[in-house]
């Protein structure tokens, strides 16, 4: 991925990393970048949840369970990783929230949830 185009955060600042441990984003580069091939628009910065990881487990998307063919091992609580905004959508809705990373949170998320909504549940904001 170029860097000389940045992609921004939901506040319209440079978007910062949000994992390098497990190495997240659609890029595998550490940021919630996205692309027009990311259908699952990969782009909200979230510090997993048991209780999340279960909800998204229980509805049809498993972030638990190690999946080596695509170099995954598999998230626990406390592990940050770039969700998918429509299942965090889902899942605040749900109310099974976890908290985000805002300043790691892609502007893009913005289609989909409003910021209002990503503010409450920041990790990052003063």
């Amino acid at each position: 991925m170029d860097n000389s185009n940045k992609q921004k955060n939901v506040l319209g600042e440079d978007l910062e990393s949000c994992s390098m441990d497990p190495v997240t984003g659609w890029y595998r580069d550490g940021c919630c970048n996205t692309d027009e091939n990311d259908n699952g628009t990969h782009t909200v910065c979230a510090k997993v949840t048991n209780d999340f990881l279960q909800w998204l487990k229980e509805n049809g998307n498993d972030l638990i369970t190690p999946r080596p063919e695509y170099n995954f091992d598999g998230l626990k609580e406390g592990d940050n990783w770039c969700v998918c905004a429509d299942w965090y959508v889902r899942a605040v809705k749900a109310g099974h929230p976890c908290k985000v990373y805002i300043k790691s949170t892609n502007i893009k998320t913005l289609q989909h949830i409003d910021l209002d909504t990503l503010k409450k549940n920041a990790i990052d904001l003063a």
